[in-house]
């Protein structure tokens, strides 16, 4: 699982840059005000919400940019015509990479994608050819600096139904089927745990890169990031 912590590592860091914070918040709001629609307003019975919410908090988006964004679901009038596709493509050194794309216009999106991938070394591949690689899957990440009983957190989470736990520099990652997303929530929202949640792409295995490739990898990474049809992005990478 540490590629998967690794890159969501970066994620973070890439969040203190103003301009990707900017199109991220965009994005989540975006994300809210669709599953506002798709399944109304209440996070319990809505984890598709729950989720959207989660990511706002971890990503500090104002309470009224949330507010505006569920009031602009439960309208819906303007959202009808986006639509979900995934891109998958590959990356320098053959990076897998996947896309979670929310589209109004699928024609614009493949050109600006193809074209990104294109000017960056990579290329946009056909359904399929990187899927495999990856699965998905409930992840927690626990501050260490919130959180420092090891022991502790590995036994509440295992006995939550993870399974899997790490132990990463400045954080514990715990992994999970989606199924269990709900229990291991609770469970540490009983002790009063703190933890990024999300259910998201996790590659079997990993591509260790050089510094050289890292920084070629991460120009591409952060033009899809900045590309407003681009939700989030999954790669199978190591620095």
């Amino acid at each position: 699982m540490s590629g998967h912590s690794k890159w969501a590592t970066i994620k973070r860091k890439k969040g203190a840059n103003d301009a990707i914070r900017g199109a991220l918040t965009t994005k989540i709001s975006r994300e809210i005000t669709i599953a506002v629609k798709m399944g109304g307003a209440d996070p319990t019975g809505n984890m598709r919400l729950k989720l959207a919410l989660s990511k706002a908090k971890a990503n500090n988006v104002t309470k009224d940019n949330i507010n505006r964004a569920i009031q602009k679901g439960l309208g819906a009038s303007d959202t009808s015509n986006y639509e979900e596709i995934t891109y998958e493509g590959y990356g320098v050194a053959g990076v897998a990479i996947m896309l979670d794309i929310l589209t109004d216009n699928r024609n614009r999106t493949a050109a600006n994608i193809r074209h990104i991938f294109s000017k960056h070394g990579g290329n946009l591949g056909e359904n399929g050819c990187v899927a495999w690689m990856f699965h998905k899957k409930a992840v927690f990440t626990v501050d260490k600096d919130n959180f420092d009983d090891e022991d502790m957190l590995m036994e509440l989470a295992m006995d939550a139904g993870a399974e899997d736990f790490e132990s990463e520099d400045d954080s514990f990652v715990i992994t999970a089927d989606p199924a269990d997303f709900n229990a291991i929530e609770q469970a540490l929202a009983d002790k009063g745990i703190p933890a990024n949640a999300e259910i998201t792409q996790v590659p079997d295995t990993t591509v260790t890169l050089n510094d050289v490739d890292a920084e070629k990898l991460q120009k591409l990474l952060d033009a899809l990031e900045e590309d407003d049809d681009v939700q989030n992005v999954y790669g199978n990478y190591e620095c």
